[in-house]
C-alpha cells in the first residue's frame, strides 16, 4: 500500500473499526504496516517505512506494538502434511454449561489450532491437526469428548486442503 492511499483512508472506516472490534485503536498507518506484513511477515522496516510514510525506526516501534497488544503475530505458516501432520478436521462441539470453559480447555490443547465460540448449530468450531487417523480419535475420544461440559461432537475430516491464506487484509 502506497502512501497516498494510507493517507486516504477515511476517519469514518477508522471509527467503525475501533468500535467493532472493542480492541485497540488502530490508524491508518498501523492498519498499512500490517498489510505490509501480511504480504510478507519477513519485509525489511525500512520497505514497510518507505511504503507507509514513516522511518524504520517508527515502523519498528510500531511493530512491536501491535505484537505486545496481542495485535498480531508474525509465524511461519507451514503445510500441515509436508511437516508430519497428515489428517487435520473441524470438528463442532456442542457444550451444557459453560461454553468459555470448555473453549479454555480446548484451546490449552496442542492439537486444537483454532478455536471459535460460534452460533449455530454447534457452539464450538475446533480445527485439529494430528500426525494420523489414529492421532485423530485419541484426540476426539479421550481429549476432547473428556472435557467436562462436552455434550456432543461432530467431525469433518479434511480430505484436500484446497486453500489456506492468512491475507484478508485490514478491510
Amino acid at each position: 500500500m502506497h502512501s497516498e492511499a494510507v493517507a486516504s483512508r477515511s476517519a469514518d472506516q477508522k471509527d467503525s473499526r475501533e468500535s467493532r472490534n472493542g480492541g485497540p485503536q488502530l490508524d491508518a498507518v498501523s492498519l498499512a504496516i500490517i498489510e505490509q506484513l501480511q504480504e510478507d511477515g519477513r519485509r525489511p522496516y525500512a520497505a514497510i517505512g518507505k511504503a507507509v510514510g514513516l522511518s524504520e525506526a517508527a515502523v519498528r516501534q510500531r511493530v512491536q506494538k501491535l505484537l505486545d497488544q496481542g495485535v498480531m503475530q508474525i509465524v511461519a505458516v507451514t503445510d500441515p502434511l509436508t511437516v508430519g501432520f497428515r489428517r487435520q478436521a473441524m470438528v463442532g462441539v456442542n457444550v451444557e454449561g459453560d461454553v468459555e470453559s470448555v473453549a479454555e480447555a480446548l484451546a490449552a490443547m496442542s492439537e486444537c489450532e483454532y478455536v471459535v465460540m460460534t452460533a449455530g448449530s454447534f457452539d464450538l468450531m475446533v480445527e485439529v491437526v494430528c500426525e494420523d487417523d489414529d492421532h485423530l480419535l485419541e484426540v476426539i475420544n479421550r481429549c476432547i469428548r473428556a472435557v467436562p461440559g462436552v455434550r456432543s461432537t461432530e467431525s469433518f475430516v479434511y480430505l484436500k486442503l484446497k486453500k489456506q491464506t492468512y491475507m484478508w487484509g485490514t478491510r
